[in-house]
């Protein structure tokens, strides 16, 4: 029984792929990844450097960045390096650590992202009450809280798997120890997980996806309300790209976790992971930094020191 329960390693089955394309899609990933940690440091090191960046809003950006990029490390090295082997297998202990950590970025991501939507709201619609709303404690204390929750869902999560027993064989039909996954292979009663998984899915998922649409709605409806054509432009074009980022991100983790398919569609499920573990890390710095003003600026004055510095 204790040999069920604790096997010593599983076999991550990967995308199912021929032998000649795996070079491809070994450079394609590595391309991502690379983006991924680039992008995400740049941003750190930008808010860090850059005095003036030092408000609500980059706090929770630099935080979405190190989330982003520890998101995206918990899963692409063993991507990669199981791109290369002829047995991608993972230790017990190394699944669930890896399970543990994803959940707790994934779920961090979703926390930060509500964060940046209030903070645009409060900034846009009530300008003139910003700075006593998001006061220096509350950015600090929305972090700090979002790390606490966070924190104790994955480890939940984790825990209630640790106590399963898995006989149904030891590959999983995946390319990380995914939740549901794990608990397909499962000979135990899961009833427990499915319903935890339910309930904080609809706590951590649903409540703030529906607050983002609801802050971003509001910002649309108080910018139509002085129109301009130059608002009106800036306002979709920022809104409409940071909703959707958020609709693939939120999409595909609730149609994966919330709404799971019967007949076992598991090249579709795969294919819906990487949007949300890989895509939406690697676009979020373009979609939340890189393209504002401030960031732009705080970029071209490192450049020019350094130009300066090694003219002079």
């Amino acid at each position: 029984q204790e040999g069920i329960k604790l096997p010593s390693e599983f076999l991550l089955q990967g995308l199912p792929m021929e032998s000649e394309r795996k070079n491809l899609s070994f450079a394609l990933f590595l391309v991502m990844y690379v983006t991924t940690v680039l992008g995400n440091l740049l941003i750190i090191f930008l808010i860090r450097l850059d005095s003036q960046l030092h408000t609500p809003m980059y706090l929770f950006l630099s935080s979405l960045s190190f989330s982003d990029l520890c998101f995206s490390s918990v899963t692409m090295p063993k991507l990669l390096q199981n791109r290369q082997s002829q047995v991608p297998s993972i230790s017990y202990i190394g699944c669930l650590t890896q399970m543990y950590f994803f959940m707790l970025f994934g779920d961090l991501e979703s926390f930060l992202l509500v964060a940046i939507a209030y903070d645009r709201y409060v900034a846009i619609c009530f300008p003139l009450h910003y700075t006593a709303i998001m006061s220096p404690k509350l950015p600090l204390s929305l972090v700090a809280l979002s790390w606490v929750l966070t924190t104790l869902d994955a480890l939940l999560h984790t825990l209630l798997m640790a106590r399963l027993c898995f006989c149904a064989g030891n590959v999983i039909p995946h390319f990380f120890c995914d939740m549901s996954a794990l608990l397909k292979l499962s000979c135990s009663d899961t009833q427990v997980n499915e319903l935890v998984i339910l309930i904080m899915g609809g706590l951590i998922l649903v409540i703030p996806f529906l607050l983002i649409i609801l802050s971003y709605a509001r910002i649309v409806l108080s910018i139509l309300k002085v129109p301009s054509a130059r608002g009106i432009y800036k306002a979709f074009s920022t809104c409409g790209s940071r909703l959707a980022v958020v609709s693939l991100f939120y999409g595909t983790v609730i149609g994966l976790y919330l709404c799971p398919s019967t007949d076992n569609p598991t090249l579709k499920e795969m294919v819906m992971a990487m949007m949300y573990a890989m895509v939406t890390p690697m676009l979020n710095p373009f979609i939340y930094s890189l393209r504002n003003r401030d960031m732009k600026g705080a970029l071209g004055k490192v450049f020019f020191k350094k130009k300066t510095s090694f003219s002079v």
